[in-house]
C-alpha cells in the first residue's frame, strides 16, 4: 500500500483532510516527499505532518498548475485520489512521467478516460479496496507502521470524547457512523466515559 514510495519523490494527496488523506499526508512527509495536500476549502482540517506540506485550496487554484508550477514542470510520481471520480482528470493532470495515481475509492463509477494520456506518460494505476482486506492483511501493515507512532513521526488523530466507544458500544457506535457522522470515532479499552 506504499505505492512505492521513496525519498524525495513529490506525493499530491487528493482530499488531503480526509481521514485517509492526513494518513497519507503523514506517512509521505515522514517519507521524506516533498507533499501538496488539496482540498476543496482553505479551512480544512489540517493535521499533523513530521515535515512540511503544501496546501492547496482547489476552490481557488487549480491543483495540477500549482504542482507543475512548484515541481518545475514535472509533476507529482505519486498522486494519492482518496475520492476518485471528482479528482480523477486533475489527479490525471498533476502525474509527472511514469507516476502513480492510487485509489481507494469513488463516488460516482465512470470517468473520461485519455488513453493517449495515459501511454505517452507511462502512467500506473493502483486500487486498494481496503473493505476486501482481512485482519490478516491489515496485520503487517500495522506493523509497519509501529516505528512511526514510537518515534513520535506518525500521530493518532483526535478522537472527541463523545466519539469514544467501548468495545460492547459498537452497535451505537457504527449506527453514529451510518447517521453521517463526519468526526473521528475510536473504540478504547474499557469505558470511555
Amino acid at each position: 500500500m506504499d505505492a512505492g514510495l521513496r525519498r524525495h519523490d513529490t506525493v499530491a494527496v487528493f482530499a488531503g483532510s480526509g481521514k485517509v488523506g492526513q494518513a497519507v499526508v503523514q506517512l509521505a512527509a515522514r517519507a521524506g516527499a516533498k507533499v501538496f495536500a488539496i482540498d476543496r476549502r482553505a479551512d480544512a482540517p489540517r493535521g499533523f505532518a513530521s515535515g512540511p506540506v503544501r496546501y492547496i485550496d482547489a476552490s481557488a487554484e487549480k491543483p495540477s498548475e500549482v504542482i507543475r508550477a512548484e515541481t518545475g514542470g514535472k509533476g507529482a510520481s505519486i498522486v494519492f485520489n482518496t475520492v476518485g471520480s471528482p479528482y480523477f482528470a486533475e489527479g490525471n493532470a498533476s502525474m509527472a512521467k511514469r507516476g502513480t495515481q492510487v485509489f481507494i475509492s469513488t463516488l460516482e463509477r465512470s470517468v473520461p478516460f485519455d488513453i493517449f494520456a495515459f501511454y505517452r506518460g507511462m502512467h500506473t494505476y493502483a486500487g486498494v479496496d481496503s473493505l476486501a482486506m482481512t485482519a490478516s492483511d491489515c496485520a503487517p501493515v500495522f506493523e509497519a507502521l509501529r516505528p512511526g507512532f514510537e518515534d513520535g513521526t506518525l500521530r493518532p488523530f483526535e478522537v472527541a470524547p463523545d466519539a469514544r466507544f467501548a468495545l460492547q458500544d459498537a452497535r451505537r457506535a457504527y449506527r453514529a457512523v451510518l447517521a453521517g457522522a463526519a468526526g473521528r470515532m475510536a473504540f478504547v479499552p474499557g469505558d470511555p466515559r
